[in-house]
């Protein structure tokens, strides 16, 4: 299959520029019906003895901007994830006349490029009186998505209800949607919630490049599963429960720690390509927005609802819903396992 045929026309109208208030009143479209609801009606879809899964990532004041220490000339990074303690993969902006040994300055932060620039990414080496994250969280700003033009009154709108462990360079976006109000309903539909970890990076959000899909490389990404997820799971399988995985991190997650339709808990890296063919062993529905075409995110989609991903987001278009990271939200169900 080529990259070409996860393309489709996105019109710059349809790219959410304002965060929706509140949180749950935004759309939620049932793939099944394909019909139009509000994500606030998410636990009367449920049943209870379902299980939801929500990413508790949080992510990371990531972009620093600074000056090359010889010139002056004004740097951006955006720091994707730590090598070691001080050494970092990150963006830079712009790259072109960077070079191992140049040296930058970030305020209290000091940073020396190790490697040459590829594709603007490059590793440095951070230098700091106090502890490097605790200095990053203080004078970084957060990387909101390129794409958003809009402005956020308030930061933490990018991060989600359940945001706790620091660690990814964007959000888990589907679970944006949630409030206090939605969990409340949860509960009493008889839902239980449960928590996982995926650092978020960048590249399952870059388009794939010409080719076949196949041909596309995922970068890994460090998850976690407590012990207290993969006891909820198997509890939600053994009294035939729904598992809910809001937004794909949590599919990958999930899917990538699978012992039959189980998981088994602790720390992990995932490079898993879901695409056409695989059936989702763990997860048996989708939450998830709307996603930028050509990237690994639509491929995903088309593995679990097929041709028709075309239809839904076309009509979805037609239907002005709002797409990307502060876009509306898709219920997908009934998830078959191919294995």
């Amino acid at each position: 299959m080529l990259t070409s045929d996860f393309d489709y026309e996105l019109p710059a109208s349809s790219i959410a520029q304002t965060a929706i208030e509140p949180r749950d009143s935004a759309r939620l479209l049932r793939v099944a019906t394909m019909e139009n609801h509000k994500f606030s009606d998410l636990p009367g879809l449920l049943r209870s003895g379902d299980l939801v899964v929500v990413n508790r990532t949080r992510v990371r004041r990531a972009r620093l901007v600074g000056r090359r220490s010889e010139t002056g000339g004004v740097v951006a990074l955006l720091l994707l994830r730590p090598v070691t303690e001080t050494r970092w993969e990150a963006l830079a902006r712009p790259a072109r006349r960077l070079r191992a040994g140049v040296r930058l300055e970030f305020g209290p932060i000091s940073a020396e490029v190790m490697t040459t620039p590829d594709e603007g990414r490059v590793e440095v080496e951070l230098e700091a009186a106090d502890p490097i994250e605790d200095v990053i969280g203080s004078i970084g700003e957060l990387p909101l998505p390129p794409y958003f033009h809009g402005t956020l009154d308030d930061p933490e709108r990018y991060q989600t209800l359940f945001a706790k462990v620091t660690g990814s360079a964007a959000a888990p976006t589907a679970a944006l949607h949630f409030t206090a109000t939605t969990l409340e309903d949860l509960a009493d539909a008889g839902v239980e919630l449960a928590e996982v970890e995926l650092e978020v990076g960048l590249d399952t959000f870059r388009p794939m490049g010409e080719g076949a899909i196949s041909d596309h490389q995922i970068h890994t990404e460090k998850y976690v599963v407590p012990s207290a997820t993969a006891e909820a799971i198997a509890a939600t399988r053994r009294r035939g429960g729904t598992v809910i995985a809001v937004g794909t991190t949590v599919m990958r997650t999930l899917e990538s720690a699978a012992i039959g339709d189980s998981v088994e808990p602790g720390i992990g890296a995932s490079e898993l390509f879901i695409a056409p063919g695989y059936g989702p062993r763990v997860v048996n529905t989708l939450v998830t927005n709307f996603h930028a075409p050509r990237t690994t995110l639509v491929v995903l989609i088309a593995s679990l609802i097929g041709d028709d991903w075309r239809r839904v987001y076309e009509e979805a278009i037609r239907r002005n819903y709002r797409f990307l990271s502060f876009g509306d939200a898709m219920l997908i169900e009934n998830l078959q396992s191919l294995q």
